[in-house]
């Protein structure tokens, strides 16, 4: 293990980010030089050069040689929840923050964080985000929801926010990370959830900002880990994560936060998985509803989920083992509308690859906000 340059002492709150690196040297300099443009300027930035095969460690090196702020150590590849946490064993800022090295923030990002967090006494603090795609920049309207209010809470008050699990557009209390022994998962894909979840149920106080602090790059060249949902290793790293992340809610013990997790948050990505059913194998398939079967089965059926129409009813199908239906369904969902009907109980779905009088209503309602 080597070290680059250690920073000069600075005055005032001192920012520690950490940021890994692994095969993304085009991508690295634009990372750092959104960190070093901060307008906040106390900042160490920590760059863990995670046994890159390509030039990553020797553009951070060279970042350091320029920046007192930019430290670099190297290790053997970890993966990303090794990395951070061993950038964590050096920081030494009373702040501390994560960025992923394709992606960049704003340049009042921290200043906003910190300002929140030193204003309120809050033990974390979280920001907005956009999608940097080929088309531009967009706020998804799922994180624009949550954090619309500028607010400091408890997580009871807006059990919701779990849904935001990102480790990187937030800010947290160094000491606050350290007394709860906090750490990310090893040798697992999203492996932000299960730490930002017990961040959240940890914190006596989180603040929430409606600000832009993270701009999240989206790469189109299937290279990211979130594009290779068809493979049985992101699905059982899928599972795993939400496992820990539900075992931890459950263990806070509150029944509303315990509900709200299970339907809204949990179930909240399921849609890009049912996606890949149509021509999945048998153990993929298998994975899935055994998967499906053991978060949702023994509390709460996924047709009581914040998923749209078209997938509690994909997912009612997963929980009864309907694999030729459930294929049929997805393959429906092409459009922007689909047909519905006016029966008796109400507003239903209409399509004709199920025999509606095989399916309970509720698998494929519309309710009132829905019609």
């Amino acid at each position: 293990m080597r070290f680059g340059r250690r920073r000069a002492a600075t005055p005032g709150p001192l920012i520690s980010v950490v940021v890994p690196a692994y095969d993304v040297a085009a991508y690295l300099p634009e990372c750092l030089d959104s960190l070093l443009s901060q307008t906040h300027h106390q900042l160490e930035v920590v760059v863990v050069d995670d046994g890159s095969p390509d030039d990553c460690g020797a553009i951070a090196e060279a970042y350091a040689g320029r920046d007192e702020r930019v430290r670099v150590v190297h290790i053997e590849n970890r993966g990303l929840g090794g990395a951070r946490n061993e950038g964590l064993r050096h920081v030494t800022g009373q702040y501390v923050a994560f960025a992923d090295s394709d992606d960049t923030l704003p340049a009042t990002a921290y200043e906003v964080l910190l300002g929140h967090l030193a204003g309120t006494g809050a033990d974390l603090v979280t920001g907005s985000l956009v999608r940097a795609e080929a088309g531009g920049l967009s706020e998804p309207p799922w994180m624009h929801r949550l954090h619309h209010d500028r607010a400091t809470l408890a997580i009871e008050q807006h059990p919701e926010i779990l849904g935001d699990v990102f480790a990187w557009n937030k800010l947290f209390r160094a000491d606050f990370w350290r007394e709860n022994d906090l750490s990310w998962p090893e040798g697992v894909r999203y492996e932000d959830q299960p730490t930002t979840t017990l961040a959240y149920l940890r914190a006596r106080r989180i603040g929430i900002v409606p600000d832009v602090v993270y701009h999240w790059r989206i790469r189109d060249d299937g290279s990211s880990i979130t594009q290779q949902r068809s493979s049985l290793e992101d699905l059982r790293d899928r599972w795993r994560t939400k496992q820990m992340s539900l075992d931890s809610v459950v263990a806070h013990g509150s029944e509303r936060v315990t509900q709200v997790f299970t339907d809204r948050v949990l179930a909240g990505d399921l849609h890009r998985y049912f996606v890949e059913i149509p021509g999945c194998s048998d153990e993929w398939w298998e994975l899935l509803r055994s998967g499906v079967l053991a978060l949702w089965g023994p509390r709460r059926s996924l047709t009581e989920s914040g998923l749209l129409p078209p997938h509690r009813l994909v997912g009612y199908l997963v929980e009864q083992g309907r694999r030729a239906e459930a294929e049929a369904v997805v393959s429906c969902l092409t459009g922007d509308t689909l047909p519905t009907v006016d029966t008796a109980q109400g507003r239903r779905l209409d399509l004709p690859v199920i025999d509606h009088t095989t399916v309970p209503f509720e698998a494929w309602a519309l309710r009132d906000h829905e019609r």
